[in-house]
Parts: structure tokens; sequence; C-alpha cells
């Protein structure tokens, strides 16, 4: 443990400076420019679909998709996306969003999730254009396809090999660590449950998943994501509704405190604005994954057979994570903690509150101490072992395209180790690692998406009335 300590402490610093640079400068630049891009090229395709695809999500949902000789269901693979982006990123992610860069990191995880909603359709139409069938049938696809097919040669070969690299490390690897991290908090401040013990309950069933492949997968993800939100949200609401004379205020906040930060965490105007908008975006990237390049990997197993289909669809998984479950879950901590009577209205943090405590704290204010950090708990444990699940299929995917498939069980067994390992390690540490290698994951999928405008461009078109979308 000792020899552990020591590492975290060297590592931090050295993370943390990285950070700063590519969350503060690269990262918004380049989330926000690959939206807005693709917002104006597709004459914002996220307003004018968003009734088709809500149509193609709900109209014929089922929970038992069942088995398919290759790839999964639409819903299934939907379900997958959403199982990776409704995460930590979800509770964990935006309390830490709202308590280092104040209430206001809100509105800017809604602007990144706007465009975000564009730039999904273009991951996920560009993840069916470019997907490739082995000889057994099974669909393989992803950023690593769609980049080479964007650059040939060397270049393209280079930038696909440095994301395969990065989402190993980001998702199949540090992720997964957050995700066991979160859970394993949240367990011992509930149930008073030594994290490690989480940990290796975790890897037991986790192991059990990964060994049935894709097929097993797709069961439990078209089950438990849309249950788990059922659950969360009705627990959500039961909050507000006790809160609902707060609402107006909380809103307020939210859209006040976006444009006047400092008003909340202090410092001058221009740090207090950096922090929100960069905490905004990190923590919108970390949870509903758009540009991330990491779902694209869930709907490229899509039987479909046109692009444009899947990715409506895909830009569905966008609104449910950032703008369903993420904005309750908001809404509960800001109408229960920041207003008028909550213990953070003033902006200093007590002593013992941090992101992995918040929302446990929040719904305590309403279902009593004990019942609200159990059931921020039991929602957590489902809304991460979900995130797990995806993740790990995402990071064997791109271990297949570096190594081949002999590779694939010696990833599960490190996956598997690095799942035990988040439940023991610090979760500031974690949370700096996998934010890291997120952010790098974005770089040379957004030169792809860019170099591929005229691809998508061509695909919303053919499914537009108006004629004026230019190639």
């Amino acid at each position: 443990m000792e020899a552990l300590q020591a590492l975290e402490a060297w590592l931090y610093p050295h993370v943390c400076n990285i950070n700063v640079t590519l969350s503060s400068y690269i990262l918004v630049f380049l989330l926000i420019g690959v939206g807005l891009w693709y917002s104006i090229r597709t004459r914002f395709i996220q307003v004018r679909c968003f009734g088709e695809g809500m149509r193609k999500v709900f109209g014929n949902l089922s929970l038992r998709g069942g088995k398919h000789e290759r790839g999964m269901s639409s819903f299934q693979a939907l379900a997958t996306a959403v199982a990776a982006q409704v995460g930590t990123g979800n509770i964990v992610g935006a309390s830490g969003a709202i308590l280092t860069g104040g209430p206001g990191a809100i509105f800017w995880m809604w602007i990144i999730a706007f465009f975000g909603m564009a730039t999904i359709y273009a991951e996920a139409t560009l993840a069916i254009e470019t997907r490739v069938t082995d000889d057994q049938g099974h669909f393989h696809g992803g950023p690593v396809y769609y980049i080479t097919t964007a650059f040939k040669g060397a270049f393209g070969k280079f930038l696909a090999g440095f994301f395969a690299v990065a989402i190993i490390l980001a998702l199949g690897f540090m992720g997964c660590m957050v995700q066991s991290n979160s859970i394993g908090s949240t367990f011992q401040t509930a149930f008073h449950v030594p994290s490690w013990v989480v940990g290796i309950v975790l890897v037991v069933i986790c192991a059990f998943i990964f060994l049935g492949g894709m097929n097993r997968l797709a069961a439990v993800t078209e089950k438990l994501v849309p249950i788990m939100a059922v659950i969360f949200l009705v627990g959500g609401l039961a909050v507000l509704i006790a809160r609902f004379r707060y609402i107006p205020e909380t809103f307020a906040m939210i859209f006040r405190y976006a444009f006047q930060p400092q008003a909340i965490i202090g410092g001058g105007f221009g740090y207090a604005i950096k922090t929100a908008i960069s905490q905004g975006a990190k923590r919108g990237l970390f949870s509903n994954e758009a540009g991330m390049g990491s779902t694209p990997h869930a709907h490229a197993q899509a039987n479909v057979k046109d692009p444009h289909d899947q990715g409506v669809v895909a830009m569905v998984g966008v609104f449910i994570d950032t703008f369903v479950v993420l904005t309750l879950n908001a809404l509960v901590v800001i109408s229960t903690l920041y207003t008028s009577d909550g213990i953070l209205h003033t902006g200093v943090i007590p002593e013992g509150i941090s992101n992995t405590n918040l929302a446990q704290t929040a719904f305590g204010t309403v279902f009593g101490t004990e019942a609200g950090a159990m059931f921020v708990a039991v929602c957590l444990f489902f809304f991460a072992f979900s995130t797990v699940l995806s993740w790990n299929m995402f990071g064997k995917i791109n271990v297949i395209y570096l190594f081949g498939k002999k590779a694939a069980p010696v990833y599960a067994v490190i996956a598997l180790v690095f799942i035990f390992l988040g439940t023991l390690m610090s979760n500031t540490l974690v949370w700096e690692l996998t934010d890291m290698f997120n952010n790098l994951m974005v770089i040379p999928n957004a030169i792809a998406l860019f170099a591929l405008t005229g691809t998508v461009v061509k695909i919303a078109r053919n499914h537009s009335g108006k004629k004026t979308l230019r190639k």
C-alpha cells in the first residue's frame, strides 16, 4: 500500500498539469468546434431529426431483442452505448463539476451536449458506413476504421494506432477504475462494506459477462439500462416534488452562475469562467462521450442498412444521458444543497463533502441520511457496472485491431485487475488519469470527423427535403 501511495503522490501533479492544458483549451475548442461545425453543415440535424430518432427508439421498444447471428439490434446497440454514457459521469462527474465550477457548469454541459448530438450523429453514421465484416460475418467498426478511411497510408495508421492505445488505457483500464472506485466509495459510505470486498464481487460478475461475449453483453444492457434509468428517475422526481418551491431558484442559479461563476466559486472573473466552462466540457465529455469516439463501437454493431437510421438513434442516447439523467441529478443536488437553506449556498464546501458523496448528501436531505446514501449507492452500482461492461467491449475491439483475437483474453485479465485496483486507489488520481486519456482520445477522433464531413453531410442530405445541404 505504501508503494501505491508513493506512486500516486508522484503521478498526481504531473497528470493534473497535462489535464489543465487539455481540458481548458484543446478539449473545449475541439468539442464545441466539431459539434458546431456539424450542426451548421447538417442544418442542425439534432433538431430536425430528433423526432425521427425518438420514434425509432421508442416506437418498437423491446427488452427482449434476442440473439443475432451477427451484431445487435438497433436498440441493443443504443442500450450498449447508453450503458457506457450513463455512469459515474452523471452522478459523481456532475457533482464534481458543480463543486468545482459551480451550478453554472451544468449550463455548459447542456451546450456541449446540444452540439454533441450532431457530433454523435456523425460518429454513428461513419461507424456504420466504414465498418467491415470478417470471414465469420461479424461486424468490426469504430473510429480506427473511419480514421484509416479518412487518411490513407502511414499517417492514418498512426492516428488510428494512437486512438486505439488511448481508448484501451482510457476506458478499458483507467475508466473502469473510475467506475469501480465510485462503486466502492458509495457502498462503503452507505453499507459500511470495505471497498476491496466490493472490488472482488465486481471482478467475479464482470468476468462472467466478459467471457460470454457480445451476445451476453447485449442481453444484459438492453434490460439493465431502461430499468436502472427508471429507478433513478423515480427517486429524483420524488426529491424534486419535495423541493418543488426551490425549482425556479435552481434554474436561475444554473443560468446566473454560468456567466457569473465567481459569485459562487470565488476568484476573478477570468479564472472562474474558465473553470466553469472547462468543468462543463470535461465532465460533459465524460458523461455523454460525444466526440470521444467510444460509443461508435456500439453503434457499429447495429443491424441496420442505412447509416442515417443509427445516427438519429445515437442522438437520442446523448439526449437521455445529459438532458434527462444528468440534469435530474444536477437539479436534485442544486435544489437541496445550493438553495438558501442548503449547506453549500455560500459556495464554501464543508469538510467531508466531495464529488463521491455529494449526490448521497443531496438525496439524504429528503430521504434521510442513510436511505439517501443507500439509494444513490444502488443506482450508482447499476450505472457504473453497465458502463464497465460497455467500456470493456470498446477496449477489446481496439485490442483486437492492434494485436489480433489472441490478445483478447490477456486484455480481459488485465482489465479485471484494474477494476479491482480502482476500489483501492484514491478518488482524485483515478479521475485525473481517466480524464487525461479521455482528452487524448478526442484529438485523432475529431481530426477524422472534420476530414469526413462530406460523407456525413451526403448521408444527412439524402434524408432531408432540403437539397441546399452542400457536400
